[in-house]
């Protein structure tokens, strides 16, 4: 299974973007779909997250701010991110745990400018 994640680029501070994330083919027993982001020398960190009964989770720091949704149809979920900051410049990856094992997206740059 391959997780190709799209929607990055270059935006102001004040943008928005959307993210998304197809997986190749339809994953059984999904527990979570996730995002998380990497900033230049730092740790990866968590950003949202969606499971199955559609209940969502944040990041303190996004919360308000971005907004996860799935399409199950599409095999997609995607990050809805307004009122972007600088801060939130990072390498942005999906991730789709299922019960068999966790899949991971190459990664879509985001950069906001001040």
């Amino acid at each position: 299974v391959q997780l190709q994640a799209s929607g990055g680029g270059l935006v102001q501070a004040g943008g928005s973007l959307r993210l998304s994330c197809v997986a190749s083919e339809t994953l059984i027993g999904i527990r979570a779909m996730r995002w998380y982001r990497q900033a230049p020398g730092k740790e990866r960190e968590f950003v949202a997250s969606i499971i199955p009964n559609g209940s969502v989770k944040y990041a303190d720091s996004v919360r308000d701010r971005f907004s996860i949704s799935r399409d199950r149809a599409k095999k997609t979920v995607n990050l809805q991110m307004n009122s972007l900051e600088p801060r939130d410049t990072a390498v942005y990856y999906c991730n789709i745990e299922t019960v068999y094992k966790g899949h991971w997206g190459q990664g879509t740059q985001v950069t906001v400018s001040s």
